[in-house]
């Protein structure tokens, strides 16, 4: 009997940095043009004039953006552990210990990415560790995984891909 097949069940194969930002960036592409799709129903342009005084401009479009992508990556990633972007990927957000992830580790990841993803990353980079996190992946005890199609990643042997 071959054993083969039990023991890559245990591992975890850590998802590269490309394909993260790959992930992200199909994710961002759909949200911003549904982002502007709603701001051009809202308002008749995506063009602002600045108001004498004001700061009404494209600037105002970062924190309902935010919002927008904070929703849409807190519910796929606690419902189905992926967004379009890693469904296309196949990358799943799991728990450390390759199961789902509590609704606290998503929110805490989605936040990070959402809100302050320069700042998330840097400080990932530098303070990296064995499981390639950002520091609100850290927070939330969040991996981003490769996946295969039949795996379900149930163990806690960490693997770079």
């Amino acid at each position: 009997m071959d054993n083969s097949n039990s023991e890559d069940n245990s591992k975890i194969i850590l998802a590269k940095w490309i394909d993260r930002f790959l992930a992200w960036l199909i994710d961002f592409i759909i949200i911003s043009t549904v982002s502007t799709i709603i701001i051009f129903l809202s308002f008749g342009t995506v063009y602002y004039e600045m108001e004498e005084g004001g700061l009404w401009a494209e600037n105002t479009q970062y924190i309902p953006a935010s919002i927008l992508f904070f929703v849409y990556w807190t519910i796929l990633e606690y419902k189905t552990g992926q967004t379009i972007g890693k469904k296309i990927l196949n990358l799943r957000v799991v728990n450390l210990k390759g199961g789902n992830p509590s609704l606290q580790g998503i929110l805490l990841s989605s936040f990070g990415k959402s809100f302050l993803l320069p700042l998330d990353m840097i400080i990932g980079l530098i303070f990296t560790n064995e499981k390639r996190q950002r520091a609100f992946n850290k927070l939330g005890d969040t991996v981003v995984t490769k996946i295969n199609a039949s795996d379900e990643n149930v163990g806690s042997i960490f693997l770079k891909d």
